[in-house]
C-alpha cells in the first residue's frame, strides 16, 4: 500500500491536467510543475509496505521500507502500544491500517483484527476450540490478506475466508473431515497463498488430496494433487523464464506445482517428525533454497528444463546450516538465518559459512536498509548489519519478556513483535 502522500500526488497530477486544458500564464503553470516536482522528490522517502501474509508481500522476510531508524536508544525504539493476546505463534499480517492474527483465549481458538496505529481490537472471530500441545497451544498459521478478504487457518485444519472488515464468514472447509487431512505433531502451521484467483494449501490429505487449490471468492475446489503428510512450511510462488512455478515444502519433499495444478518435478527431502518448516527461499534467477533441522541440514536446486516440462539441479548439499521453525533471509548473494541456535551467514551459491554468532537461541529475523531485525527467543531485540565480513551488531536491548518464537513484522514504519501472552509495537520511523 502507497503511503497517503503518494495518492496526494496522484490527485495533483490531475489537477496540473485540468490546468494545462485551460489558457493560464505560462508562470502559473511553471509553478506547479515545480510543486508536483518536489512532491515527487519527497515522496521516494515516504512510500510504505504493508505485510498482508506470511513474510511480507514477497514471502521473503525482506521490508522496502526507507526512512527507517539506522540506530536504536539504549532501551529500544519508542513503544507505540502494547496490548494482551491469547496463546499461539501466529504472525502479524498487516494491511489497509490494521492487523491480523491468531491467538487462543480460555477453550477457544480466534481470528484477531486490531487497529494498527492504536491496537484497538475492531473484531474477533471464533475459528476452533484451542489446539494444546507439549511445545505451546494455540494456533501457528499466519493469516492472509488479499483485498477485503483474510484467509485464516486453525492448528486444526479449519480454513475460512472472512470479511477483512468486519470479520464476518464468506466460506469455510474443515480440511481434516472433508479431504482428509492429517494434522501433524505440532498443529498445522503452514500459512496459505494467493495466487490470482487461488487460494493454495498444503493440506496433507488423502491420496491425491495433499495440495489444494481453492477459489478464492467462492471456496469451490478447483483442483486437488499430489500424495504426502503435511510440512510445516509455506508456499511461494516463483517465475522461472516465462513459467510460473508454486514450490511446497511437504512433508517429505519439495514440489513444484503448476498454477493449474500439475506436478512439475518433486525432490525427497525426508526429515524426522516431518520437520519441513522453514520457508523455500527463491535466489533469482533459478535457484531455491532450502534447509530443515534434525540433523537434515539445507540445499541449492537450480531450476531448469523446458517450458513445457521444468526441473531441477541440486548444486550443492550440506549439514553446514539447519534451519529450525523460522527461515532465512536473502541479500547480496548471502543468506542470514538460524541454524538450530546459531545465528549464521552463508554464501548462497556455495554453502560457504562466513561467520556465525550465538546469544539469540532459537532466533527469527527479517530485513530492512540493510539491516538484520533479529528476535532471540527470550525476547532480545537486535538491530545486524547485513554483511558477509562479520557479525556486526549496531544495538541490543530486551523487547519482551517470554517466550517469543514468532516472526517479527514490519508495516507502515511499525514493527510488531508478539510473545505467547502480548503483542508489542514500536516506532521504527525517523523523526
Amino acid at each position: 500500500m502507497r503511503s497517503k502522500v503518494f495518492h496526494v500526488t496522484l490527485v495533483t497530477y490531475g489537477a496540473m491536467e485540468n490546468w494545462l486544458s485551460k489558457p493560464l500564464p505560462l508562470s502559473f503553470i511553471f509553478s506547479a510543475v515545480l510543486f508536483t516536482a518536489g512532491l515527487l522528490l519527497i515522496t521516494g522517502s515516504l512510500f510504505a509496505d504493508d505485510w498482508p501474509q506470511w513474510r511480507g508481500l514477497q514471502r521473503d522476510g525482506i521490508s522496502r521500507e526507507t526512512g527507517l531508524l539506522k540506530a536504536w536508544p539504549s532501551g529500544g525504539p519508542k513503544v507505540l502500544w502494547k496490548i494482551s493476546v491469547g496463546s499461539g505463534y501466529s504472525a502479524i499480517s498487516v494491511a489497509q491500517e490494521r492487523i491480523y492474527t491468531m491467538a487462543s483465549v480460555s477453550d477457544s481458538e480466534m481470528a484477531f483484527c486490531f487497529d494498527a496505529a492504536t491496537g484497538k481490537e475492531l473484531w474477533r472471530f471464533r475459528t476452533d476450540s484451542t489446539y494444546q500441545s507439549g511445545q505451546g497451544d494455540g494456533p501457528r498459521s499466519t493469516p492472509t490478506v488479499d483485498g477485503n478478504w483474510v484467509y485464516v487457518l486453525g492448528a486444526q485444519g479449519k480454513l475460512y475466508a472472512l470479511n477483512a472488515r468486519d470479520g464476518k464468514k464468506v466460506w469455510f472447509h474443515d480440511l481434516k473431515t472433508e479431504y482428509g487431512s492429517e494434522i501433524p505433531g505440532w498443529g498445522t502451521s503452514t500459512s496459505t497463498l494467493v495466487e490470482g484467483d487461488l487460494l493454495l494449501v498444503d493440506t496433507g490429505g488423502k491420496t491425491g488430496y495433499s495440495i489444494l487449490a481453492f477459489h478464492k471468492k467462492t471456496g469451490a475446489l478447483v483442483w486437488n494433487t499430489h500424495t504426502d503428510k503435511q510440512g510445516y512450511s509455506s508456499p511461494i510462488a516463483v517465475t522461472f523464464g516465462d513459467t510460473k512455478q508454486i514450490l511446497f515444502f511437504t512433508g517429505t519433499s519439495l514440489v513444484s506445482v503448476s498454477p493449474s495444478g500439475n506436478v512439475y518435478w518433486k525432490m525427497p527431502w525426508r526429515t524426522s517428525y516431518y520437520g519441513n518448516i522453514a520457508t523455500p527461499i527463491f535466489i533469482a534467477p533459478d535457484k531455491v533454497y532450502i534447509s530443515s533441522a534434525y540433523d537434515t541440514g539445507a540445499a541449492v536446486v537450480k531450476l531448469g528444463g523446458t517450458k513445457e516440462k521444468p526441473s531441477f539441479q541440486e548444486i550443492w548439499k550440506s549439514r553446514i546450516s539447519q534451519n529450525h521453525f523460522n527461515s532465512s533471509i536473502l541479500h547480496n548473494g548471502h543468506l542470514y538465518g538460524f541454524d538450530q541456535a546459531i545465528l549464521q551467514c552463508i554464501e548462497a551459491n556455495t554453502g560457504t559459512e562466513k561467520w556465525k554468532h550465538s546469544g539469540f537461541g532459537k532466533g527469527s529475523l527479517i530485513l530492512a536498509e540493510g539491516n538484520l531485525i533479529v528476535l532471540g527467543e527470550r525476547g532480545q531485540l537486535a538491530l545486524v548489519e547485513a554483511t558477509p565480513a562479520s557479525y556486526k551488531e549496531k544495538t541490543q536491548f530486551v523487547a519482551m519478556q517470554g517466550k517469543t518464537w514468532t516472526s517479527p513484522t514490519l508495516a507502515n514504519g511499525k514493527l510488531y513483535l508478539r510473545n505467547e501472552k502480548e503483542l508489542l509495537c514500536l516506532d521504527l520511523k525517523t523523526q
